[in-house]
């Protein structure tokens, strides 16, 4: 991942007893490897050498798709299960249930991580230090504001604040002080909590649910030692695979002696990345960025061509009828890749019933939406949108106009940043990173606008 070292020591009031500073921590954890079962081919090591990222893993010698990384026992993994309050948590499952779903493991972690003869105490050697972590969470409100507005994180880390801070004070810190004897004083703070929730959310891993299990609850996130170590690429050279008695990383690309070897925490736009891991990938290299397009910014770039109020009540009620449809809603938001909607049916659908004429959608609302058959020049590809309807392409437009109108800043000015280096290396790494976030995003719908002229 294009991001400076993210991986420093976990910070010492946070453990039982400080780590000797002469101490290799990556000596020590490549040592507790084995002693856990976790095996690493000899191909490949943890180094800082090389690397993107702070530690991450590279190849000592060329290694060919396919090949195994290394495998880690389940036994090694550290969850709510294995840690060693797991009894404990799965008898009051019950009453740590939250709207994350994260707390068992959260709780895992607060209790290992004070015990100075934790199992996991070489991994969490080489953990980030807490109070460093980059998530935009821990910006100042303002800088976030002002570096993010229009990119949509600054709204999702106010979600993610009022739901840490409701989730502690009603779940969590009742359950520490019911079981003094488990949890310190010094680890009964909502900063580490929120700390935690940062690097369990750029750190942690979801098992998928088999096929058969679609209508399950997800899986609960577990830390894995090793796996956490490598840094994400959009075009990434190994993946996690999941099987009963291991979790095993595997070459996806030949990896040439001396590279670094990448995972990639799925298809992420880079409002997500900076969001979830604190960092953006430079533009163009991150393939699955996005723009979002606010429903409800749709619905005002229609109601803006209505002339007189019976226009504006027809409007009103054809966005109630979307509703209804499931198509749209208040906080939703139609997705635009750099090749595709990814929101397409909702979008397309949208646009149809906006732009419709008053006898077309009494006939399309008798249907409930039902019996009206998709046309090839209707489908919304991104190289079909110039032969959309003028009507369409005039709402979609005037809907991106209204989006770029949230950024504080236009593309050109940031064009100018990025080409101009000496300018661009001056620049903070939060500067840098939401520029990144920033620009992808303005390129999208600017590309968009272009389609649409």
């Amino acid at each position: 991942m294009a991001t400076r070292a993210k991986r420093r020591r976990v910070a010492g009031p946070v453990r039982g007893s400080d780590p000797d500073p002469d101490l290799d921590p990556v000596a020590g954890f490549l040592s507790w490897c084995p002693q856990v079962g976790l095996e690493l081919i000899p191909k490949v090591t943890v180094s800082r050498q090389g690397t993107v990222a702070g530690y991450g893993m590279v190849a000592r010698e060329s290694v060919q798709p396919g090949e195994l990384l290394f495998a880690v026992p389940r036994a090694a993994l550290l969850s709510q299960h294995t840690c060693s309050i797991g009894g404990l948590l799965e008898r009051e499952r019950g009453a740590l249930q939250s709207q994350s779903g994260w707390v068992p493991l959260l709780l895992a972690l607060l209790h290992e991580l004070q015990t100075p003869a934790s199992l996991w105490s070489p991994y969490f050697a080489l953990w980030p230090e807490l109070g460093r972590l980059e998530h935009p969470m821990f910006w100042p409100e303002e800088e976030r504001r002002q570096l993010l507005q229009g990119t949509g994180v600054p709204e999702a880390v106010e979600k993610d604040l009022a739901n840490i801070r409701s989730e502690y004070y009603s779940i969590v810190l009742p359950f520490m002080e019911a079981h003094p004897d488990l949890f310190s004083p010094r680890v009964r703070s909502l900063d580490l909590y929120r700390q935690l929730v940062a690097l369990v959310m750029a750190y942690s891993f979801q098992e998928p649910l088999e096929e058969e299990d679609d209508e399950k609850e997800p899986n609960s996130p577990l830390m894995v030692p090793a796996a956490d170590i490598l840094n994400h690429l959009a075009n990434h050279n190994a993946n996690l695979e999941y099987s009963p008695n291991c979790l095993r990383m595997v070459a996806t690309q030949p990896i040439p002696k001396g590279h670094e070897i990448f995972n990639t925490y799925g298809q992420m736009a880079n409002w997500q990345l900076i969001h979830m891991y604190g960092f953006a990938e430079p533009y163009p290299d991150n393939t699955d960025d996005t723009a979002d397009i606010q429903m409800v910014t749709v619905r005002e770039a229609a109601l803006q061509g209505t002339k007189v109020e019976a226009e504006r009540l027809l409007l009103l009620e054809r966005w109630d009828f979307l509703c209804k449809l499931e198509m749209v809603g208040e906080e939703g938001a139609f997705v635009i890749g750099r090749e595709e909607v990814l929101t397409e049916e909702e979008l397309t659908t949208t646009l149809k019933v906006l732009c419709m004429s008053a006898e077309e959608f009494r006939e399309f609302k008798d249907q409930d939406g039902w019996g009206d058959n998709k046309r090839e020049e209707d489908s919304l590809t991104i190289k079909n949108i110039p032969k959309l309807k003028a009507s369409w392409r005039q709402l979609l437009r005037d809907s991106v106009l209204l989006t770029l109108q949230t950024y504080a800043t236009d593309l050109k000015s940031e064009q100018d940043l990025l080409s101009n280096k000496e300018v661009y290396t001056k620049l903070s790494w939060r500067e840098q990173q939401a520029l990144q976030v920033r620009f992808g995003q303005k390129m999208i719908l600017n590309q968009l606008l272009e389609l649409t002229s």
